[in-house]
């Protein structure tokens, strides 16, 4: 094809988008929005299976409900199985590379100890992670001294996770032959949730903002099964232990699935199930859950869906030019939250990732539905979206941290990496900041106005100082699994440059174009010679990774940051994409989402609506050039 990348013969360009866009669109479900689809998930999956296996052992014996919760353990067991990784391991998702949490969650569920009905295959796929955790923990059989010791190297002092996989490790039997399994398992201060959620944030809890659930079953879990030997502490937590099973009560959503998400669901499920508490709301609403949620083959992915996510970013691939445009604007504006979340006490006027009951407001998708309303509603914005607008810039701007960085869900915490201000989201909120700025209600939102100038300074400031020697910028909720350290600069550093057309006044506009162009040059040296994209210079390109590369180059040359042979850069890109992608005809996805703790995972939607994007800003810059 590359004697066809001449501006004025680019039929292929013009035919790749076309059919990707329709590809696009086709993606739509019935109520005219995108839901997308997330990947199978192992470690999802093994939580569940031992979430279900505990409950029905609870109930009695020859129960309807019980044989139902034992069938689908049984099934979840089935696809395990048949989904392990070549050496024996388990990694989040098929594509995935064997690693010690999810293997040591699939050796527990797949182990004896659960109780459940067994065959070959099963057996045979829990001896080979049994192996692989040998191997992992250094020739030594897994134990739970072992195991407890790795996971501290893995999360280091955050509990967020290394507490439930011990946890639950140690609740579905996986430990039999040790003496005392539950003496590594640290505790949880579960009784800090009967105070005031205002003053979490002060309190230098060990897991993260989103983990209340967890921190209040498992830690009740723990308490229960290694008493503290301070009788005064026994008291206090024996006294407190009702009134924080009513706050997780209250701040459960009514399908039952804490954040949408099945491990935490299934972690928060099987502690109380262990403590006696099967009837309890809270482990009946999250069995509820986790029956709803199971996939014909027997697994669970990580997240119901990503909805709201997968609409907004699908409405900036397509523009306001495609049939259902205002059915999907209005859908975003109901998604708005309008009260104080319960979780996590956000304010109204944030959007979460998803519709479903699970979701909390953050900083990534409330920027996103802000810059969709912005294209849906055109140069006159109504009535509706411009205070739609002005209340989701107020929540982020009350957001935005003491760095001048913007963090996912709650400000202030900041001590463990997932409440961090990050580069993305930052960037991000700029362009939503950048996209409303004079559209609002004129003297009505002067203030705000006023309060987003000092924002954007503060917010440009922090990404000056964030970003990399080599020039580059992490981003949070985004990987590759290829690089040493598992992040993904392309990502981080293709979003920064997105915001490069934000109008910066003062002394920070020298800083910031000296910051975009270090970062230009990194994102031109990362692409490879046949003009793809990966993770950082040397990663296998992928679709997702080259089209927010190509997509961001284009940002450059039109915010006038261009340099000589960029536009050679967007049609090798352009041509790479078409080529990968069969001319728009078929994506292969890569797992370059990165979920809480360092899961994987893939959905359907990001390498359909990258190339719609990245083919798209190619064809109206090449465009233009072939105009002169």
């Amino acid at each position: 094809m590359g004697a066809e990348l001449d501006p004025a013969g680019r039929r292929w360009l013009d035919d790749a988008l076309s059919r990707a866009r329709a590809s696009l669109l086709d993606r739509r479900g019935d109520a005219g929005h995108w839901r997308g689809e997330l990947s199978s998930s192992a470690l999802s999956t093994s939580t569940a299976v031992a979430a279900l296996a505990g409950a029905a052992a609870a109930l009695p014996a020859g129960s309807a409900e019980r044989a139902d919760l034992e069938g689908l353990a049984v099934r979840g067991r089935g696809w395990l199985a048949a989904n392990p990784s070549p050496d024996g391991g388990f990694g989040d998702t098929t594509d995935s590379p064997s690693n010690l949490s999810t293997t040591a969650l699939a050796w527990m569920a797949l182990g004896p100890g659960l109780g459940l009905s067994s065959d070959d295959a099963v057996h045979s796929a829990w001896t080979r992670a049994d192996r692989w955790l040998e191997e992992a923990l250094g020739g030594a059989s897994p134990n739970s001294t072992r195991l407890a010791a790795a996971l501290e190297d893995v999360y280091g002092e955050d509990r967020t996770f290394a507490v439930p996989i011990l946890a639950a490790c140690t609740i579905g039997g996986a430990f039999a032959e040790d003496s005392d399994p539950w003496s590594v398992v640290r505790p949880l201060p579960f009784e800090v949730a009967a105070l005031p959620q205002g003053l979490f944030r002060f309190l230098g809890l060990p897991v993260v903002s989103y983990a209340l659930p967890a921190l209040i079953a498992i830690g009740q879990g723990i308490a229960h099964h290694r008493p503290s030997r301070n009788p005064v502490a026994r008291l206090m937590r024996r006294t407190l232990a009702p009134r924080t099973l009513r706050v997780l009560t209250g701040i459960q959503p009514d399908n039952g699935g804490f954040l949408e998400a099945t491990p935490l669901t299934s972690f928060v499920t099987l502690s109380l199930v262990a403590i006696g508490h099967v009837e309890h709301q809270v482990a009946s609403r999250g069995l509820s859950f986790l029956r709803a949620s199971v996939r014909a083959d027997g697994s669970w992915p990580i997240d119901t869906d990503l909805a709201t996510w997968g609409t907004t970013l699908s409405v900036g691939a397509l523009g306001a030019d495609f049939d259902g445009a205002d059915r999907v604007k209005s859908w975003l504006l109901d998604q708005q939250h309008t009260v104080r979340h319960p979780f996590t006490g956000a304010a109204p006027g944030g959007w979460a990732w998803t519709d479903l009951p699970g979701g909390v407001p953050d900083a990534d998708d409330t920027p996103g539905a802000l810059l969709a309303l912005r294209l849906l509603e055109g140069e006159a914005a109504s009535p509706e979206a411009r205070a739609a607008a002005a209340a989701g810039l107020r929540w982020l701007v009350d957001l935005q941290n003491r760095d001048g960085g913007i963090p996912t869900f709650c400000r202030g915490w900041g001590r463990l990496p997932f409440d961090q201000s990050c580069a993305d989201l930052t960037a991000h909120v700029l362009r939503a900041f950048d996209a409303w700025e004079g559209a609002l209600d004129g003297a009505a939102d002067e203030g705000l106005g006023r309060r987003m100038e000092r924002a954007r300074t503060r917010a440009v400031g922090f990404l000056v100082q964030r970003q990399s020697p080599d020039g580059s910028w992490t981003p949070l909720w985004f990987g590759n699994q290829e690089h040493p350290e598992k992040l993904n600069p392309l990502y981080g550093t293709s979003r920064v440059l997105r915001a490069a057309r934000v109008r910066v006044t003062g002394g920070a506009a020298e800083g910031w174009r000296a910051a975009l162009d270090r970062g230009a040059a990194w994102l031109r040296s990362a692409q490879d010679a046949d003009g793809g994209f990966g993770g950082a210079p040397g990663l296998t390109s992928s679709v997702e990774e080259t089209g927010l590369a190509l997509e961001a180059l284009v940002d450059l040359v039109e915010a006038g940051l261009g340099v000589e042979g960029d536009l050679d850069r967007v049609r090798r890109a352009a041509c790479w994409l078409t080529e990968r992608t069969d001319g728009g005809r078929s994506f292969p996805r890569s797992p370059i989402g990165l979920y809480f703790a360092q899961l994987w995972y893939h959905e359907e939607l990001y390498p359909v609506v990258f190339t719609v994007s990245a083919l798209g800003a190619a064809q109206r810059l090449l465009d233009r050039s072939a105009q002169g």
